[in-house]
């Protein structure tokens, strides 16, 4: 690839653009037997193996930031040049750290799903001291997260990366909507949206974690992971755990305590060292971990050639299916996060035969592919069977195909035996 293709469509998104989309006709069942078996299986001896490699891996990034000074000043040169060098260091620390921090945040992911070991308790361990090192709590995040993958892209179950409704906007009716209309009310500056993508990049997930930021409207406003009170509808309907909403509240707090210790340690470290090291040596990368996070979950659920279901007529599916993209990854996220299975599980060679022209790659650079989701993905119909995301002049780039829609319109799909469609 030559450097400036970086900012331009991949081929597989040029490829799907403007093609009617079709609704697949693949069940879970299909796709679950695809799976090697061998890969259901899971070890505690090998999770602590990454664990402490991983670890390894970022204590060995701090003791080089640590030494930044002398490594700089080893190096030579004149000395006009030191200042310079000094900050691709730092700059180079906190992007890798924050790499680092965004696998620890992984693992806990993984621990979530329990597929560290198969004893849950081990699980639940593992799972509450790494994401507590990362300042996420562990409980509430896991419950939020298994409600995800039972309702990916659909607006009414889904847990985050909630689009925009044409009502949200007060936009005039798409009948007679002018593209005019949409201007006056969507229209920004490239500085303006820019600054939002930075915000969302850097304080998004936090935002979720404390007031719900772009999560599910089922919840009241400003519902916080940090309130096991404010989550109690929520857990009442949680299928995946046999624990009561007692339980899944004490888990929430216990979350929060978790937290609680990580930043007394901190505390700590800032008393025999100071607040300017915790800055450079933690929460830089830990802001940077965000990014990365951001990015690679966003670039997943967001695309303007993939559905939104506002109906409840999808099924709990898997990661890598027909309205979820495998984004590129660099060779520096594919060291942090591959090996966790947060981009790629080894079971998406197995499932692409049976997912077929339904399975989504874009070879899209990520700064070029973050900017086209962050400016075409800007809402979407208040109403439909299937949706797709619309820009900022009310335009998508993809349609249901004719067939689909007579077939929806014969025969609204309302859930109804719909239970083994894999639509999200």
């Amino acid at each position: 690839m030559l450097w400036y293709q970086v900012f331009s469509d991949g081929v597989e998104y040029e490829a799907r653009a403007g093609k009617p989309f079709v609704p697949p006709n693949i069940t879970i069942k299909q796709v679950w037997e695809a799976v090697p078996k061998h890969l259901f299986a899971r070890s505690t001896t090998k999770s602590l193996f990454y664990i402490v490699r991983h670890l390894l891996v970022t204590y060995l990034l701090y003791v080089f930031a640590q030494n930044i000074d002398t490594i700089v000043s080893t190096l030579g040169g004149p000395p006009i040049t030191r200042p310079l060098l000094k900050a691709i260091c730092w700059l180079g620390y906190w992007g890798f750290q924050g790499f680092a921090f965004a696998g620890i945040w992984c693992i806990g992911h993984d621990a979530g799903h329990g597929a560290l070991s198969d004893y849950g308790i081990i699980n639940d361990i593992l799972g509450l001291a790494l994401h507590a090192f990362v300042l996420t709590p562990y409980h509430a995040w896991r419950f939020t997260h298994r409600a995800h993958h039972k309702g990916t892209q659909s607006v009414e179950r889904d847990e985050t990366y909630m689009p925009f409704t044409r009502k949200d906007f007060k936009l005039p009716d798409g009948k007679v909507a002018v593209k005019m209309d949409y201007t006056e009310i969507l229209e920004e500056t490239p500085a303006f949206t820019l600054f939002k993508l930075f915000v969302r990049q850097f304080f998004g997930f936090q935002l979720y974690l404390l007031h719900n930021r772009k999560g599910n409207r089922k919840y009241p406003a400003y519902t916080s992971l940090f309130k096991p009170q404010e989550r109690m509808i929520f857990l009442l309907a949680d299928f995946f755990t046999g624990l009561t909403p007692s339980l899944k509240g004490t888990a929430i707090i216990l979350s929060n305590l978790s937290i609680m210790v990580m930043f007394t340690l901190i505390g700590m470290y800032i008393k025999n060292n100071s607040w300017n090291a915790a800055m450079k040596y933690y929460f830089l990368p830990w802001l940077f971990q965000h990014n990365w996070m951001v990015m690679f979950t966003y670039l997943q659920h967001s695309d303007p050639n993939d559905p939104v279901l506002p109906q409840d007529h999808c099924s709990a599916g898997s990661e890598d299916s027909s309205c979820t993209i495998s984004p590129p990854i660099t060779w520096l996220i594919t060291f942090s996060l591959r090996f966790h299975s947060i981009t790629f599980h080894e079971a998406t060679e197995a499932i692409k035969p049976v997912l077929g022209e339904y399975y989504s790659y874009d070879s899209t650079g990520v700064i070029a592919a973050l900017w086209r989701s962050f400016t075409q993905c800007v809402f979407i119909e208040d109403e439909g069977d299937i949706l797709f995301y619309k820009n900022q002049y009310g335009e998508s780039v993809i349609d249901l195909d004719e067939k689909a829609k007579s077939k929806l319109g014969e025969k609204p799909v309302d859930g109804a035996g719909q239970e083994e469609m894999i639509i999200n």
